[in-house]
C-alpha cells in the first residue's frame, strides 16, 4: 500500500528524571539521549517497517540537525521527495522530561516544519496514495496548515481515506479551532485528554456524543493502560491493552506508532476493533525502548501479540 504522510520531523532531547524540576531548580537526569522523532517521521518510519511505500511531507533546516532528524526516515526507505529544505528556519527540536510514573513536560519548536510550502504539494502524490495520514500539528497555523488542508481536499475529492491524529500540543495550541479541520476525516485518532479538551466536555461518552453531533464518523480514543476505544454512530467498543511482557521504558512516540499500525490494519481490511488491537500492540512495543523510532515493529511482531 502507498501512504502519504504529513507531519513534523524533529530531533528529540530526552531526559529521564526522578521528578520534574520546580521553577528555577536544576536537576540531574537518570538517563539522557538524543533521538530522531516527530509525529510525521515516526508514523512514516513505522509504516515503512510494516512493508508499505511511504512518502513523507515535512520541512527541515539547512543545519546539522536535519540529517539526524531524518536518519531513520532514510534508513527505513521512506521517500523524501516531499521533504523540503528551509534556508531561514532551523530543524525542529523537542526537549522531553519524563518521570518513572509517566509524567512529562515538553519544550517544542515547530521551526522549519511550520513553513511547509503548499505551493510545492503535488496533487498526484495524494491522489496516487491509498491513504493520507495527517498529524494535527500540521493544522495549527501558517504555511504548514495550508499545505495540510490542501492535501486533505485533494484526498477527499479522490476518495482517498484520511486519517488525522490530534496530539496534545496541537489541541493546546488550537483547541476547538481544530474541529473544523478534522471532522471531514474518515478516521479521527486522539487520546482521552485531547478528546475532552477539544470538545470542552467532562466525560468520554459526552465528548464522543458531541463529535457525533458535529459529524464525525469513526473515532479512536487512546486511553493508556486501558487500551483504546473505537466509536462509530452505531457502536462503541473498549479494546483492551496488549501486554508485551516487557517493561515500559519511554512513551515518546508510542501514540504515533499506534496511529501507523491502526492505518496499516485498516488498509489490510481489518474491522475497526481489530485494527485498534493491532495499534495497541504497536504502541506498547514502541514504549519498551528509549526513543520514538528505536524499536523496529514488524507485521510478525503484531501478529504474535494479537493472536
Amino acid at each position: 500500500m502507498k501512504f502519504f504522510v504529513i507531519g513534523d520531523v524533529t530531533v528529540d532531547h530526552l531526559y529521564h528524571l526522578d521528578r520534574l524540576p520546580r521553577a528555577g531548580e536544576e536537576v540531574a537526569p537518570t538517563h539522557a539521549s538524543m533521538q530522531p522523532g516527530g509525529a510525521g517521521g515516526t508514523i512514516s518510519v513505522t509504516l515503512a517497517r510494516l512493508g508499505h511505500t511511504v512518502t513523507l511531507a515535512a520541512r527541515v533546516g539547512q543545519d546539522p540537525f536535519a540529517e539526524y532528524a531524518l536518519a531513520q526516515v532514510q534508513e527505513s526507505g521512506v521517500s523524501q521527495t516531499a521533504v523540503q529544505r528551509d534556508p531561514d528556519h532551523l530543524t525542529s527540536t523537542i526537549t522531553v522530561m519524563q518521570t518513572p510514573d509517566g509524567r512529562r513536560a515538553m519544550i517544542s519548536s515547530g521551526a522549519a516544519n511550520r513553513q511547509l510550502d503548499a505551493a510545492k504539494l503535488k496533487k498526484k502524490d495524494v491522489e496516487g496514495a491509498n491513504a493520507l495520514v495527517v498529524s494535527a500539528y500540521s493544522l495549527i497555523s501558517g504555511p504548514q496548515r495550508e499545505y495540510a488542508l490542501k492535501a486533505i481536499g485533494y484526498a477527499k475529492k479522490a476518495e482517498v481515506p484520511v486519517f488525522i491524529d490530534l496530539g496534545t500540543g496541537a489541541v493546546n495550541a488550537a483547541g476547538k479551532r481544530l474541529l473544523d479541520s478534522v471532522l471531514s476525516a474518515d478516521y479521527i485518532l486522539l487520546n482521552q485528554h485531547e478528546l475532552l479538551a477539544m470538545t470542552e466536555t467532562t466525560s468520554i461518552s459526552a465528548a464522543l456524543t458531541e463529535l457525533g453531533r458535529l459529524g464525525a464518523r469513526q473515532v479512536v480514543v487512546k486511553v493508556g493502560a486501558m487500551g483504546s476505544i473505537v466509536w462509530t454512530p452505531e457502536e462503541t467498543d473498549l479494546v483492551d491493552a496488549v501486554n508485551t511482557g516487557e517493561d515500559v521504558v519511554d512513551s515518546t512516540g508510542a501514540g504515533d506508532t499506534f496511529v501507523a499500525a491502526f492505518a496499516h490494519a485498516i488498509l489490510a481490511g481489518e474491522p475497526l476493533a481489530n485494527a485498534a488491537r493491532f495499534a495497541n500492540a504497536a504502541g506498547a512495543l514502541a514504549a519498551t525502548t528509549v526513543g520514538a523510532q528505536t524499536r523496529p515493529i514488524t507485521q510478525q511482531d503484531l501478529a504474535a501479540l494479537t493472536r
